[in-house]
């Protein structure tokens, strides 16, 4: 069984990008974004995403809507739907998301953003092969 506090497995892991836990159908990857910074804008062709937000103001751009939100707010995004968050306040940004099916390589960790893009133009963060 996976489980965890969702604020403090969130608070435990401050690279951009940290997956926790990768199943056959979902995997859980905790997320931190510095003052200013974003996920990047985005579609995800075959899988849908559930973030939860613990710590933090962002700006939620999901589908053409905009929307503020922070700690303790879930936002979803279907398969197919261009999305962005935005780090707009002064501390950071702490989430949990969920992926249905996975979408990273299992136990990846990305210190910071630039690891992240740096990886999958590289072709190094592929979901495993189900």
């Amino acid at each position: 069984m996976f489980q965890v506090t969702m604020r403090d497995a969130a608070a435990e892991h401050d690279s951009f990008r940290t997956v926790l836990q990768t199943g056959q159908h979902t995997q859980v990857v905790a997320m931190t974004l510095q003052p200013g910074e974003d996920i990047g804008a985005e579609v995800h062709p075959d899988n849908d995403q559930v973030l939860v937000f613990t710590e933090g103001s962002v700006r939620a751009e999901v589908g053409g809507e905009t929307r503020d939100m922070g700690a303790g707010d879930l936002v979803v995004v279907p398969a197919g739907t261009e999305h962005n968050f935005t780090n707009t306040g002064s501390g950071p940004v702490r989430l949990l998301t969920v992926y249905g099916p996975p979408d990273h390589t299992p136990d990846t960790v990305h210190r910071t953003k630039a690891d992240a893009e740096a990886a999958e133009a590289a072709g190094e963060d592929e979901p495993p092969q189900s």
